[in-house]
């Protein structure tokens, strides 16, 4: 079994053997960010529309539209699911539909 934190800065890290490993590259500053074209590779990997992915991710499609297009940045908890969602996207997806 995984096991995951989410740091107060937003980052979220593998917890393995007492180690901490971070799931998603640190970007200049330290802070782990999805920019635009990530997102949008994110989305596409899982072959989904901007409506699905907006739909599965609980966020309105103008919020996916604005992350793709570089408008705007995901932060906090929303920053933290994508960065689990490109780590197993299968099992982020399986364990949102049942909420």
């Amino acid at each position: 079994m995984q096991r995951f934190r989410l740091k107060a800065d937003g980052r979220i890290v593998e917890l393995r053997d007492g180690q901490e490993f971070p799931l998603a590259p640190e970007m200049p500053g330290g802070r782990a960010l999805a920019a635009p074209l990530e997102v949008r590779d994110l989305r596409r990997r899982a072959r989904l529309t901007q409506q699905e992915f907006a739909a599965k991710v609980g966020v309105p499609v103008e919020t996916i539209r604005n992350w793709e297009q570089g408008k705007r940045l995901p932060r906090g908890p929303a920053r933290a699911l994508l960065a689990v969602i490109a780590h197993a996207p299968d099992t982020v997806f399986a364990a949102l539909a049942k909420s």
